[in-house]
């Protein structure tokens, strides 16, 4: 009604109602913010041209990064005046805040569960060398000149395809089947997938900060496009690589890259053009054999060498 998107003009509006709750001041500023950011995002959407609802929170939450204190293993937060309210933390979350430089921003809590938000100025890692990061449906592949390894996810291929046909066994299409049941194997795959690529991406990173070589990646842009109905694949083949988690690969190995203060190099697409099917010991094009699966060929070197190592090792080698 007043066309309040911004986080002034929304303060001004709405301080004064919120001031008849008795609750300290700094919670109804979070609770200000988030709504401003709710409605921009609506009216970035109106803006776009997209069919939009009325804004709402999904779930209530209590949010702030003012007035609390972590003492003897509890969040204590205020709830009102001069009384506090004690959340106990659990062995993990307290030793990883008891870390060196760990600093707790911000906390989130809502009816279920309890958000720190925490930050790291990490000592940075000096490298001498770089380590190329190939990402396939079915493995990761790290490596360089010197050493070359597998993570194989061929685990995420079948999960990701025994949750498609549970869903589709289902033969009833309404809301309870698409919001409750369907979405509960929805985040039991996304929840398995991750584990799988925490293990992996987990070893990557402390390979590399073992040797002392900077992560590259190739920045993948523009996947989605290749795979669209009349591209030529079928149905079953377009379901697996658009279900294909290359950036949550990116994302695991970024972010604890940057906890313990590795760099990670990002290569564009034509900085990366190329490094599947370039030979690492001439620089000529490598040739391909249907018998050969994902082994390539020299025809200068004469030797053969799979697809992902090749790929890994151009990718050092260009991030260096």
């Amino acid at each position: 009604m007043n066309d309040a998107s911004s986080l002034r003009r929304l303060s001004l509006l709405s301080y004064n109602q919120l001031a008849q709750y008795n609750s300290p001041s700094y919670y109804k500023l979070c609770a200000i913010s988030r709504a401003a950011g709710i409605l921009a995002a609506r009216k970035k959407s109106v803006r776009r041209g997209y069919a939009t609802r009325t804004p709402y929170a999904v779930r209530p939450q209590l949010v702030s990064c003012y007035g609390f204190k972590i003492e003897n293993g509890y969040l204590r937060i205020p709830a009102s005046r001069r009384t506090r309210f004690c959340i106990p933390l659990t062995k993990h979350v307290l030793e990883i805040i008891s870390q060196p430089g760990v600093k707790v921003r911000s906390f989130t809590l809502s009816q279920t569960r309890l958000c720190l938000y925490i930050a790291r100025d990490p000592p940075v890692v000096e490298c001498v060398s770089t380590v190329g990061v190939d990402r396939n449906l079915r493995n990761l592949t790290g490596g360089n000149d010197d050493q070359t390894n597998y993570y194989y996810l061929s685990k995420t291929v079948r999960i990701a395809g025994t949750t498609s046909r549970i869903i589709a066994s289902f033969r009833r299409d309404d809301a309870k089947i698409r919001t409750r049941i369907a979405s509960k194997y929805g985040r039991r795959r996304t929840a398995r997938t991750g584990h799988l690529l925490h293990n992996a991406t987990k070893t990557i990173v402390a390979g590399a900060v073992q040797r002392r070589t900077a992560i590259v990646l190739e920045n993948i842009e523009g996947i989605r496009s290749l795979y669209r109905k009349g591209n030529g694949q079928d149905r079953k083949y377009r379901g697996r690589m658009n279900g294909w988690n290359f950036g949550e690969a990116q994302r695991q190995i970024e972010y604890k890259a940057r906890w313990i203060g590795l760099s990670v190099v990002r290569l564009s697409r034509g900085e990366t053009r190329g490094s599947s099917v370039t030979c690492p010991r001439c620089g000529e094009r490598l040739q391909s054999d249907k018998r050969l699966e994902r082994k390539l060929w020299c025809g200068n070197c004469r030797v053969v060498m799979d697809r992902d190592m090749v790929a890994a090792v151009n990718l050092a080698r260009r991030g260096r």
